[in-house]
């Protein structure tokens, strides 16, 4: 019976371990992108991107190599030079998949931002960011 009971609470510690490092890196991965969009730094935005990643600006949707996302973004930025970024709200789904939702403040307005990340090789990547106009 003791031994059932070492058991049952060594799993409990390993699952609340892996639980608490699933949620900092996520965390992590959040902060690093908020840092990237006050900055208006594609290069820093893109090193959390899948290899191939949805963006959607303003309508214009398409599918890029983690590279020409990073081109693509270069350029909105210094079309809508950053003022601030902040989340609104940031979340999960039962399947692991991340997302959060934030305001870019530019100049000339603000564009609502969804990032959408899931968990690949081990490392949480962003597949869709969405920058649609309010």
């Amino acid at each position: 019976m003791k031994g059932i009971a070492i058991k049952f609470f060594l799993i409990l510690i390993v699952s609340v371990l892996s639980l608490s490092f699933a949620q900092a890196q996520t965390k992590s991965l959040f902060a690093d992108v908020r840092s990237a969009l006050k900055a208006g730094s594609s290069k820093e935005l893109s090193q959390h991107f899948h290899d191939n990643i949805e963006l959607n600006i303003k309508g214009e949707s398409g599918n890029y190599s983690n590279v020409h996302a990073e081109i693509y973004l270069k350029e909105f930025f210094k079309k809508h030079e950053p003022i601030s970024f902040e989340y609104a709200h940031q979340g999960s789904s039962n399947e692991g998949l991340k997302y959060a939702i934030g305001n870019y403040v530019h100049s000339e307005g603000t564009y609502l931002v969804l990032i959408r990340a899931k968990k690949i090789d081990g490392k949480e990547k962003i597949y869709i960011i969405d920058f649609s106009e309010e």
